[in-house]
Parts: structure tokens; C-alpha cells; sequence
């Protein structure tokens, strides 16, 4: 009989994720692919920004270019800050076993803040780059402040946090 692994015993994936801020502000979301994994959809919070795990040995900067290319195609970015800390959120019990193998019992993430400084033209989320599958169906511009009513509820506390470090930077 397989031995279950209680969620205390269970690490924090390590992850980084984006603010990607337009020129008037407003921040990039994208709406999340249904078909993708359990932990990033819910009817009516499909939006969020890119996120993604750290490679081994990569420093979160790094890997936070990284995963905004590989979900958006940007690479012209400034960065206008990092959050001062990691905050972590908690999977629910019954998407636990389902994400990520059962492997970790949630995120610890480090935040960053990038402004945009291309054309929109540069953002494909259809076609990210190379070897790179979609991860959103669709992305707009949004108000700063209204990031934490569009997230998953289990990621809102994260979100929460995020904007509280950022909206001030922008003046929102």
C-alpha cells in the first residue's frame, strides 16, 4: 500500500511571477487555457498573470524573463522592481494530488514588476516561441487594483500582496 504524503511534509514549488505594466499603467492578464492544469481555472477567474517554476540553478530574475517570453513573446521589458518577498499560496486538497505530480503542496513565489516597452504586436500568445505550447487563449490590459477579484480565490492572498508592493509604483 502506497504510504500517503502529508501536505506539511510537501515542499513550495519555487516560482516567479510577472507584472507586466503598459505605459498607461494598466497590467497585462491573460485568460487561461481550460485544458491546462487544474490549479489555474476556476468558472469566472481564469485571468492571471504570467507565473511559471524556476530551473534549477536559475536565479527568479532570470527566470522570470524567461517565463514571460515563453507565455507572451515579450523580451522588451525595464524592470521597475521586485517584491520584497516570496509569498506562497496553498493548493487546495482536492487538486493537490493532481498538480505537479502531488509533489508540492503550493507555490512560493518572487514577484516582479517589468514595464512594457515594445509594440503590442509583440505580444503572441498563440505562438510564444519556439517548443513553447500556449498557455492563454486570450489577454487584455487591466486595472492594477482589480488583479486580486480575477485570480483563482486560493491565489487571491498572493495577488493581494502583489498589488500592494506594485500599485504604488504606478501611481494607481
Amino acid at each position: 500500500m502506497a504510504r500517503k504524503i502529508e501536505r506539511a511534509q510537501l515542499p513550495y514549488r519555487p516560482c516567479v511571477g510577472v507584472m507586466l505594466v503598459a505605459r498607461d499603467n494598466r497590467v497585462f492578464i491573460g485568460r487561461r487555457l481550460n485544458k491546462r492544469q487544474p490549479e489555474h481555472v476556476a468558472p469566472g477567474h481564469e485571468w492571471q498573470m504570467p507565473q511559471g517554476g524556476i530551473d534549477p540553478g536559475e536565479e527568479p530574475y532570470a527566470a522570470a524573463l524567461r517565463e514571460l517570453a515563453e507565455e507572451t513573446n515579450v523580451r522588451s521589458v525595464s524592470l521597475i522592481a521586485e517584491a520584497p518577498d516570496w509569498y506562497t499560496y496553498e493548493l487546495p486538497d482536492e487538486i493537490i494530488s493532481k498538480s505537479w505530480r502531488g509533489g508540492y503542496r503550493g507555490q512560493k513565489q518572487k514577484w516582479f514588476a517589468l514595464r512594457f516597452e515594445g509594440a503590442e504586436s509583440e505580444i503572441d500568445i498563440r505562438d510564444p516561441g519556439p517548443g513553447h505550447k500556449p498557455e492563454f487563449d486570450a489577454w487584455r490590459w487591466e486595472d492594477v487594483r482589480r488583479l486580486p477579484e480575477l485570480i483563482i480565490p486560493f491565489k487571491r492572498p498572493v495577488y493581494e500582496n502583489v498589488v500592494k508592493a506594485f500599485a504604488p509604483l504606478l501611481d494607481a
